[in-house]
């Protein structure tokens, strides 16, 4: 299963799937762009749809802390 690793000295301390040097923050970028799931992980071998899954409840999680978050108009 692949998770959400971050490390200092990989895309410098971003948030990716373990194993590869796919931040998080492309794969949001990608589906909020209107890419499906499927073409995600055809441009991106490494991938595998569990990294997808990682990262939607990384990012799901992240937003669950008492913070506000500026939006942009």
């Amino acid at each position: 299963m692949q998770k959400i690793v971050s490390d200092p000295k990989i895309m410098m301390g971003k948030p990716v799937i373990s194993g590869t040097r796919i931040t998080v923050e492309l794969i949001l970028e990608k589906l909020a762009a209107g890419e499906t799931p499927q073409q995600i992980l055809e441009a991106h071998p490494r991938l595998r749809d569990e990294g997808i899954k990682a990262a939607l409840a990384f990012a799901a999680q992240a937003l669950r802390y008492d913070v506000i978050y500026p939006t942009i108009a």
